[in-house]
Protein backbone atom coordinates (compact mmCIF):
# COMPACT_ATOMS: atom_id res chain seq x y z
CA UNK A 1 0.00 0.00 0.00
CA UNK A 2 1.43 3.53 -0.44
CA UNK A 3 2.14 5.81 2.84
CA UNK A 4 -0.92 7.86 2.03
CA UNK A 5 -3.45 5.86 3.83
CA UNK A 6 -1.22 5.75 6.70
CA UNK A 7 -0.60 9.56 6.97
CA UNK A 8 -4.78 10.21 6.39
CA UNK A 9 -4.81 7.67 9.93
CA UNK A 10 -2.34 9.30 11.74
CA UNK A 11 -4.12 12.87 11.01
CA UNK A 12 -7.61 11.14 11.95
CA UNK A 13 -5.69 10.08 15.77
CA UNK A 14 -4.26 13.46 15.62
CA UNK A 15 -7.91 14.81 14.90
CA UNK A 16 -9.63 12.94 18.14
CA UNK A 17 -6.44 13.68 20.10
CA UNK A 18 -6.93 17.43 19.78
CA UNK A 19 -10.35 16.75 20.59
CA UNK A 20 -8.91 15.37 24.01
CA UNK A 21 -6.24 18.38 24.11
CA UNK A 22 -3.50 16.31 23.54
CA UNK A 23 -2.24 18.12 20.53
CA UNK A 24 -1.53 21.84 20.57
CA UNK A 25 -2.46 23.70 17.74
CA UNK A 26 1.07 24.81 17.55
CA UNK A 27 2.53 20.79 16.52
CA UNK A 28 -1.22 20.52 14.30
CA UNK A 29 -0.03 23.29 12.34
CA UNK A 30 3.71 21.95 11.91
CA UNK A 31 2.12 18.62 10.77
CA UNK A 32 0.45 20.21 8.12
CA UNK A 33 3.64 22.07 6.89
CA UNK A 34 5.34 19.11 6.43
CA UNK A 35 2.51 17.32 4.74
CA UNK A 36 2.58 20.75 2.36
CA UNK A 37 5.71 20.46 1.84
CA UNK A 38 6.31 16.75 1.28
CA UNK A 39 6.69 15.54 -2.39
CA UNK A 40 4.14 13.18 -3.90
CA UNK A 41 5.24 9.71 -5.26
CA UNK A 42 3.71 9.78 -9.10
CA UNK A 43 3.22 7.76 -11.63
CA UNK A 44 2.83 8.94 -14.95
CA UNK A 45 0.90 6.75 -17.59
CA UNK A 46 1.41 8.43 -21.45
CA UNK A 47 4.73 10.58 -21.37
CA UNK A 48 5.10 11.24 -25.00
CA UNK A 49 3.49 14.28 -26.58
CA UNK A 50 0.83 15.59 -24.08
CA UNK A 51 1.98 13.66 -21.68
CA UNK A 52 5.55 14.85 -21.59
CA UNK A 53 4.12 18.71 -21.41
CA UNK A 54 2.23 17.69 -18.34
CA UNK A 55 4.90 15.95 -16.70
CA UNK A 56 6.66 19.31 -16.92
CA UNK A 57 3.92 20.83 -14.90
CA UNK A 58 4.70 18.23 -11.96
CA UNK A 59 8.79 17.77 -12.67
CA UNK A 60 9.18 19.16 -8.85
CA UNK A 61 7.55 15.80 -7.52
CA UNK A 62 8.86 12.15 -7.07
CA UNK A 63 8.01 10.64 -10.40
CA UNK A 64 8.96 7.31 -9.54
CA UNK A 65 7.29 5.32 -12.14
CA UNK A 66 6.73 6.10 -15.89
CA UNK A 67 4.54 3.98 -18.62
CA UNK A 68 4.33 4.17 -22.22
CA UNK A 69 3.28 1.79 -25.04
CA UNK A 70 5.92 3.70 -26.77
CA UNK A 71 9.57 2.53 -26.17
CA UNK A 72 11.06 5.53 -27.77
CA UNK A 73 8.56 8.25 -25.98
CA UNK A 74 9.65 6.09 -22.70
CA UNK A 75 13.18 6.15 -23.65
CA UNK A 76 13.20 9.49 -23.93
CA UNK A 77 11.53 10.38 -20.61
CA UNK A 78 13.34 7.81 -19.03
CA UNK A 79 16.65 9.59 -19.50
CA UNK A 80 15.34 12.58 -17.67
CA UNK A 81 14.31 10.14 -14.43
CA UNK A 82 16.50 7.64 -14.37
CA UNK A 83 15.64 6.36 -11.27
CA UNK A 84 11.64 5.83 -12.13
CA UNK A 85 10.83 1.94 -13.18
CA UNK A 86 9.05 1.84 -16.31
CA UNK A 87 6.03 -0.08 -17.94
CA UNK A 88 4.34 -0.73 -21.42
CA UNK A 89 1.20 -1.85 -19.80
CA UNK A 90 -0.12 0.56 -17.04
CA UNK A 91 -1.91 -2.32 -15.75
CA UNK A 92 1.43 -3.81 -14.12
CA UNK A 93 2.73 0.38 -12.84
CA UNK A 94 -0.80 0.19 -11.08
CA UNK A 95 0.27 -3.02 -9.06
CA UNK A 96 2.67 -1.03 -7.55
CA UNK A 97 2.11 0.16 -2.97
CA UNK A 98 4.19 3.13 -3.38
CA UNK A 99 1.98 5.73 -5.24
CA UNK A 100 0.21 8.69 -3.81
CA UNK A 101 -1.13 9.73 -7.71
CA UNK A 102 -1.39 9.00 -11.07
CA UNK A 103 -1.10 11.45 -14.10
CA UNK A 104 -2.69 10.07 -17.07
CA UNK A 105 -2.28 11.31 -20.96
CA UNK A 106 -3.61 8.34 -23.08
CA UNK A 107 -5.50 7.96 -25.91
CA UNK A 108 -9.08 8.92 -24.60
CA UNK A 109 -10.43 4.98 -24.72
CA UNK A 110 -8.08 4.17 -22.07
CA UNK A 111 -9.10 7.04 -19.53
CA UNK A 112 -11.46 4.92 -17.86
CA UNK A 113 -9.42 1.81 -16.90
CA UNK A 114 -6.53 3.58 -15.73
CA UNK A 115 -8.35 6.29 -13.53
CA UNK A 116 -10.45 3.63 -11.91
CA UNK A 117 -7.99 0.80 -10.68
CA UNK A 118 -5.85 4.15 -9.54
CA UNK A 119 -8.76 5.47 -7.79
CA UNK A 120 -9.61 2.22 -6.27
CA UNK A 121 -5.97 2.00 -4.58
CA UNK A 122 -6.81 5.24 -2.77
CA UNK A 123 -4.34 7.51 -5.22
CA UNK A 124 -5.44 10.35 -6.49
CA UNK A 125 -5.80 11.49 -10.55
CA UNK A 126 -5.04 14.02 -13.09
CA UNK A 127 -6.88 12.67 -16.07
CA UNK A 128 -6.48 14.35 -19.56
CA UNK A 129 -9.35 15.63 -20.87
CA UNK A 130 -12.24 14.48 -22.51
CA UNK A 131 -12.66 12.55 -19.36
CA UNK A 132 -13.18 9.19 -20.65
CA UNK A 133 -14.87 8.11 -24.04
CA UNK A 134 -18.30 7.14 -23.26
CA UNK A 135 -21.04 8.77 -20.72
CA UNK A 136 -21.05 6.00 -18.94
CA UNK A 137 -17.27 5.56 -17.98
CA UNK A 138 -17.40 9.01 -17.11
CA UNK A 139 -20.27 9.15 -14.78
CA UNK A 140 -18.19 5.82 -12.87
CA UNK A 141 -15.28 8.02 -12.51
CA UNK A 142 -17.13 10.35 -10.94
CA UNK A 143 -18.77 8.68 -8.47
CA UNK A 144 -15.77 6.35 -7.94
CA UNK A 145 -13.79 9.54 -7.31
CA UNK A 146 -16.19 10.53 -4.44
CA UNK A 147 -16.42 6.53 -3.12
CA UNK A 148 -12.90 6.73 -2.82
CA UNK A 149 -12.53 10.31 -1.19
CA UNK A 150 -9.27 10.73 -3.84
CA UNK A 151 -8.27 14.14 -5.51
CA UNK A 152 -8.76 14.14 -9.03
CA UNK A 153 -8.22 17.04 -11.76
CA UNK A 154 -9.77 17.08 -15.58
CA UNK A 155 -6.83 18.27 -17.62
CA UNK A 156 -8.71 21.18 -19.46
CA UNK A 157 -5.86 23.27 -18.75
CA UNK A 158 -7.11 26.66 -19.11
CA UNK A 159 -9.89 26.58 -16.66
CA UNK A 160 -6.79 28.05 -14.28
CA UNK A 161 -6.87 31.12 -16.64
CA UNK A 162 -7.30 34.78 -16.75
CA UNK A 163 -9.06 35.25 -19.74
CA UNK A 164 -11.46 32.34 -18.38
CA UNK A 165 -12.01 33.95 -14.67
CA UNK A 166 -12.58 37.02 -16.54
CA UNK A 167 -15.35 35.99 -18.77
CA UNK A 168 -17.00 34.25 -15.51
CA UNK A 169 -16.88 37.48 -13.86
CA UNK A 170 -18.38 39.59 -16.74
CA UNK A 171 -21.25 37.13 -17.39
CA UNK A 172 -22.20 36.51 -14.02
CA UNK A 173 -21.97 40.44 -13.32
CA UNK A 174 -24.83 40.72 -15.21
CA UNK A 175 -23.71 44.33 -16.99
CA UNK A 176 -23.99 42.74 -20.30
CA UNK A 177 -27.53 41.45 -19.76
CA UNK A 178 -28.61 37.71 -20.02
CA UNK A 179 -27.04 35.37 -22.58
CA UNK A 180 -29.47 33.53 -24.41
CA UNK A 181 -27.22 31.86 -26.94
CA UNK A 182 -23.97 30.54 -27.78
CA UNK A 183 -21.58 29.94 -30.65
CA UNK A 184 -18.01 28.05 -30.14
CA UNK A 185 -15.95 26.82 -33.02
CA UNK A 186 -12.63 25.24 -33.70
CA UNK A 187 -11.00 24.61 -36.70
CA UNK A 188 -10.04 20.78 -35.77
CA UNK A 189 -9.97 18.11 -36.70
CA UNK A 190 -6.36 18.43 -38.21
CA UNK A 191 -5.94 14.33 -38.27
CA UNK A 192 -7.89 12.65 -40.66
CA UNK A 193 -11.41 12.23 -40.20
CA UNK A 194 -14.13 10.69 -43.01
CA UNK A 195 -11.88 7.75 -43.70
CA UNK A 196 -12.45 3.98 -43.77
CA UNK A 197 -10.10 1.51 -42.16
CA UNK A 198 -7.11 1.28 -43.92
CA UNK A 199 -5.23 -2.01 -45.00
CA UNK A 200 -2.99 -3.31 -42.10
CA UNK A 201 0.92 -2.12 -42.21
CA UNK A 202 3.14 -4.80 -42.86
CA UNK A 203 4.46 -5.01 -39.45
CA UNK A 204 4.25 -2.95 -36.22
CA UNK A 205 7.05 -1.03 -35.46
CA UNK A 206 9.35 -2.67 -32.98
CA UNK A 207 9.41 0.09 -30.34
CA UNK A 208 5.39 -0.37 -30.10
CA UNK A 209 3.44 -2.42 -27.81
CA UNK A 210 0.18 -2.63 -29.98
CA UNK A 211 -1.39 -4.79 -27.97
CA UNK A 212 -0.98 -2.56 -25.08
CA UNK A 213 -1.89 0.72 -27.23
CA UNK A 214 -5.41 -1.07 -28.23
CA UNK A 215 -6.11 -1.87 -24.97
CA UNK A 216 -9.81 -2.41 -24.12
CA UNK A 217 -10.58 -1.58 -27.55
CA UNK A 218 -11.45 -4.47 -30.08
CA UNK A 219 -8.95 -6.07 -31.69
CA UNK A 220 -7.93 -4.56 -35.55
CA UNK A 221 -4.28 -4.83 -37.18
CA UNK A 222 -1.62 -1.90 -36.66
CA UNK A 223 -1.17 0.83 -39.40
CA UNK A 224 0.55 4.20 -38.77
CA UNK A 225 -3.00 6.23 -39.23
CA UNK A 226 -3.83 5.57 -35.70
CA UNK A 227 -0.43 6.22 -33.66
CA UNK A 228 0.60 8.65 -32.26
CA UNK A 229 -1.79 11.13 -33.54
CA UNK A 230 -4.29 10.25 -35.66
CA UNK A 231 -6.64 8.00 -32.89
CA UNK A 232 -8.70 11.15 -32.02
CA UNK A 233 -10.84 10.51 -35.28
CA UNK A 234 -11.66 7.13 -34.67
CA UNK A 235 -14.82 5.58 -33.02
CA UNK A 236 -12.85 3.04 -31.42
CA UNK A 237 -10.37 5.54 -29.41
CA UNK A 238 -11.00 9.13 -29.62
CA UNK A 239 -13.52 11.72 -29.55
CA UNK A 240 -13.30 13.72 -32.70
CA UNK A 241 -13.17 17.47 -32.83
CA UNK A 242 -15.73 17.99 -30.12
CA UNK A 243 -14.14 15.41 -27.86
CA UNK A 244 -10.84 16.99 -28.25
CA UNK A 245 -11.96 20.75 -28.12
CA UNK A 246 -15.32 21.25 -26.64
CA UNK A 247 -13.34 20.69 -23.24
CA UNK A 248 -11.23 24.07 -23.75
CA UNK A 249 -13.79 25.98 -25.67
CA UNK A 250 -17.21 25.45 -23.52
CA UNK A 251 -15.67 25.04 -20.21
CA UNK A 252 -15.96 28.85 -19.60
CA UNK A 253 -19.40 28.97 -21.49
CA UNK A 254 -20.49 25.64 -18.58
CA UNK A 255 -18.57 27.85 -15.76
CA UNK A 256 -20.21 31.49 -16.35
CA UNK A 257 -23.90 30.09 -16.97
CA UNK A 258 -23.34 27.14 -14.70
CA UNK A 259 -25.27 24.58 -16.99
CA UNK A 260 -26.37 21.64 -16.64
CA UNK A 261 -26.96 18.71 -18.88
CA UNK A 262 -28.74 19.51 -22.20
CA UNK A 263 -32.20 18.17 -22.95
CA UNK A 264 -32.32 18.17 -27.04
CA UNK A 265 -29.19 17.91 -29.18
CA UNK A 266 -29.14 17.90 -32.93
CA UNK A 267 -26.64 17.88 -35.50
CA UNK A 268 -25.77 17.96 -39.55
CA UNK A 269 -22.23 16.75 -40.74
CA UNK A 270 -20.54 15.79 -43.58
CA UNK A 271 -20.76 11.79 -44.42
CA UNK A 272 -20.44 9.59 -41.23
CA UNK A 273 -19.51 6.20 -41.42
CA UNK A 274 -18.56 3.21 -39.35
CA UNK A 275 -14.86 4.06 -38.51
CA UNK A 276 -14.41 8.20 -38.11
CA UNK A 277 -15.53 11.25 -37.14
CA UNK A 278 -16.87 13.22 -40.16
CA UNK A 279 -14.67 15.87 -41.37
CA UNK A 280 -16.78 18.78 -40.52
CA UNK A 281 -20.11 18.88 -38.22
CA UNK A 282 -22.49 21.56 -36.45
CA UNK A 283 -23.93 20.32 -33.22
CA UNK A 284 -27.17 22.37 -31.73
CA UNK A 285 -27.98 22.26 -28.26
CA UNK A 286 -30.99 23.28 -25.64
CA UNK A 287 -30.64 24.03 -21.75
CA UNK A 288 -33.34 24.38 -20.06
CA UNK A 289 -35.05 27.39 -18.46
CA UNK A 290 -34.61 27.54 -14.67
CA UNK A 291 -34.89 29.90 -11.99
CA UNK A 292 -33.34 32.86 -13.18
CA UNK A 293 -32.19 30.83 -16.19
CA UNK A 294 -33.38 31.34 -20.20
CA UNK A 295 -33.80 28.68 -22.41
CA UNK A 296 -30.39 28.52 -24.01
CA UNK A 297 -28.71 27.55 -27.32
CA UNK A 298 -25.67 26.69 -27.66
CA UNK A 299 -24.04 26.11 -31.34
CA UNK A 300 -21.00 24.14 -31.70
CA UNK A 301 -18.93 24.27 -35.36
CA UNK A 302 -15.55 22.67 -36.59
CA UNK A 303 -14.05 21.66 -39.85
CA UNK A 304 -14.29 24.26 -42.03
CA UNK A 305 -17.40 25.53 -40.42
CA UNK A 306 -18.00 28.95 -38.60
CA UNK A 307 -20.54 31.15 -37.12
CA UNK A 308 -21.90 33.47 -40.30
CA UNK A 309 -20.89 36.92 -40.47
CA UNK A 310 -24.27 38.09 -40.04
CA UNK A 311 -24.29 36.89 -36.16
CA UNK A 312 -20.94 37.44 -35.87
CA UNK A 313 -20.01 41.07 -37.01
CA UNK A 314 -16.86 39.76 -38.11
CA UNK A 315 -15.63 38.97 -41.35
CA UNK A 316 -12.36 36.62 -40.66
CA UNK A 317 -12.64 34.69 -37.24
CA UNK A 318 -9.67 33.26 -35.26
CA UNK A 319 -9.78 29.44 -35.44
CA UNK A 320 -11.20 28.58 -32.45
CA UNK A 321 -13.40 30.62 -30.26
CA UNK A 322 -16.69 31.37 -28.62
CA UNK A 323 -19.16 34.44 -29.11
CA UNK A 324 -21.62 34.82 -26.06
CA UNK A 325 -24.88 36.34 -27.09
CA UNK A 326 -26.21 38.50 -24.56
CA UNK A 327 -28.93 41.29 -24.27
CA UNK A 328 -26.18 44.15 -24.01
CA UNK A 329 -23.57 42.93 -26.15
CA UNK A 330 -21.55 40.26 -27.44
CA UNK A 331 -18.51 38.68 -25.53
CA UNK A 332 -15.67 37.17 -27.00
CA UNK A 333 -13.70 34.68 -25.67
CA UNK A 334 -10.56 33.56 -27.49
CA UNK A 335 -8.87 30.21 -27.27
CA UNK A 336 -6.32 29.30 -24.64
CA UNK A 337 -7.66 31.73 -21.93
CA UNK A 338 -6.74 35.09 -23.29
CA UNK A 339 -8.50 37.96 -22.49
CA UNK A 340 -12.36 38.91 -23.89
CA UNK A 341 -13.76 41.30 -25.52
CA UNK A 342 -17.12 43.32 -25.08
CA UNK A 343 -18.45 44.40 -28.27
CA UNK A 344 -22.43 45.66 -27.67
CA UNK A 345 -24.59 46.05 -30.43
CA UNK A 346 -25.56 49.86 -29.80
CA UNK A 347 -22.20 51.67 -30.55
CA UNK A 348 -22.75 54.32 -28.05
CA UNK A 349 -23.46 51.91 -24.64
CA UNK A 350 -20.81 51.85 -22.31
CA UNK A 351 -20.74 49.26 -20.40
CA UNK A 352 -19.06 49.14 -17.21
CA UNK A 353 -17.28 45.97 -16.62
CA UNK A 354 -16.74 44.48 -12.80
CA UNK A 355 -13.79 44.82 -10.89
CA UNK A 356 -11.74 41.24 -11.26
CA UNK A 357 -12.56 39.08 -8.18
CA UNK A 358 -11.80 35.65 -8.58
CA UNK A 359 -9.00 34.41 -7.12
CA UNK A 360 -6.02 33.60 -9.43
CA UNK A 361 -4.97 30.31 -9.63
CA UNK A 362 -1.50 28.86 -8.92
CA UNK A 363 -1.83 26.85 -11.80
CA UNK A 364 -3.99 23.84 -12.75
CA UNK A 365 -1.35 21.25 -12.12
CA UNK A 366 -0.04 23.37 -9.00
CA UNK A 367 -3.75 23.27 -7.87
CA UNK A 368 -3.92 19.74 -8.42
CA UNK A 369 -0.80 19.06 -6.33
CA UNK A 370 -1.25 21.10 -3.11
CA UNK A 371 -5.00 19.32 -2.74
CA UNK A 372 -3.71 16.12 -3.29
CA UNK A 373 -1.02 17.52 -0.35
CA UNK A 374 -3.66 18.80 1.98
CA UNK A 375 -6.80 17.12 1.08
CA UNK A 376 -8.39 20.18 -0.12
CA UNK A 377 -10.76 20.55 -3.74
CA UNK A 378 -9.85 20.97 -7.10
CA UNK A 379 -11.89 23.61 -9.40
CA UNK A 380 -11.89 20.94 -12.40
CA UNK A 381 -12.55 17.40 -10.02
CA UNK A 382 -14.44 14.53 -11.77
CA UNK A 383 -17.81 15.58 -11.04
CA UNK A 384 -17.22 19.28 -13.07
CA UNK A 385 -14.75 16.83 -15.74
CA UNK A 386 -18.02 14.42 -16.37
CA UNK A 387 -20.25 17.03 -16.79
CA UNK A 388 -18.11 18.98 -19.41
CA UNK A 389 -17.49 15.75 -21.01
CA UNK A 390 -21.27 14.65 -20.94
CA UNK A 391 -22.06 17.64 -23.19
CA UNK A 392 -19.57 17.15 -25.60
CA UNK A 393 -19.93 13.21 -26.08
CA UNK A 394 -23.85 13.62 -26.52
CA UNK A 395 -23.06 16.06 -29.73
CA UNK A 396 -21.39 13.08 -30.73
CA UNK A 397 -24.10 10.63 -30.19
CA UNK A 398 -26.10 13.36 -32.02
CA UNK A 399 -23.17 13.01 -35.15
CA UNK A 400 -23.14 9.16 -35.06
CA UNK A 401 -27.06 8.43 -34.50
CA UNK A 402 -28.29 11.10 -36.87
CA UNK A 403 -30.89 11.79 -34.93
CA UNK A 404 -32.29 14.87 -32.88
CA UNK A 405 -31.60 13.65 -28.86
CA UNK A 406 -34.11 14.43 -26.04
CA UNK A 407 -31.73 13.72 -23.13
CA UNK A 408 -33.07 12.57 -20.03
CA UNK A 409 -30.00 12.98 -17.40
CA UNK A 410 -31.37 11.26 -14.60
CA UNK A 411 -31.74 8.10 -16.73
CA UNK A 412 -29.24 8.39 -19.23
CA UNK A 413 -31.14 7.49 -21.89
CA UNK A 414 -33.19 9.17 -25.16
CA UNK A 415 -36.91 9.78 -24.12
CA UNK A 416 -38.36 10.35 -27.97
CA UNK A 417 -37.52 6.81 -28.84
CA UNK A 418 -34.07 6.78 -30.30
CA UNK A 419 -32.54 3.87 -29.58
CA UNK A 420 -28.34 5.25 -28.46
CA UNK A 421 -27.84 2.60 -25.86
CA UNK A 422 -24.16 1.09 -27.80
CA UNK A 423 -23.10 4.78 -27.99
CA UNK A 424 -23.38 5.38 -24.29
CA UNK A 425 -21.74 2.55 -23.02
CA UNK A 426 -19.34 0.41 -24.60
CA UNK A 427 -18.05 -3.51 -24.67
CA UNK A 428 -14.35 -4.52 -23.84
CA UNK A 429 -12.57 -6.92 -25.29
CA UNK A 430 -11.29 -9.90 -23.23
CA UNK A 431 -8.99 -9.28 -20.56
CA UNK A 432 -10.20 -5.48 -19.86
CA UNK A 433 -13.56 -5.65 -17.70
CA UNK A 434 -13.00 -4.23 -14.55
CA UNK A 435 -14.97 -6.26 -11.83
CA UNK A 436 -16.81 -4.30 -9.09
Amino acid sequence: MSAMPDRRNFLIQTACATTLGVVSAGAAAADDDAESNRKLNIGVIGVGNRGASNIAEIKDENIVALCDVDRQYLAAMSSRYPDAKTYSDFRELLERGDLDAVLISTPDHTHYHAAMLAMRRGWHVYCEKPLAHSIWEIREMAAAAKRFKVVTQTGNQHHASDGYRRVVEIVQSGVIGKVNEVHAWTNRPIWPQGIARPEPSSTVPEQLDWDAWLGPAPVRPYNDVYHPHGWRGWFDFGCGALGDMGPHLLDPVVWALDLDAPTKISAESSRVNDETFPTWSIVRYEFPAAESKTLLKLVWYDGDRQPPESLTGIKRLPPNGVFFMAERAKLFAPMYGAAPTVMPYDKGDTIELPEPHLPKSPGHHREWIDACKQHGPTSCDFGYGAKLTEICLLGNIAIRSGQTIEWNHEQMRATNGVDIGDLLRREYREGWGLQG
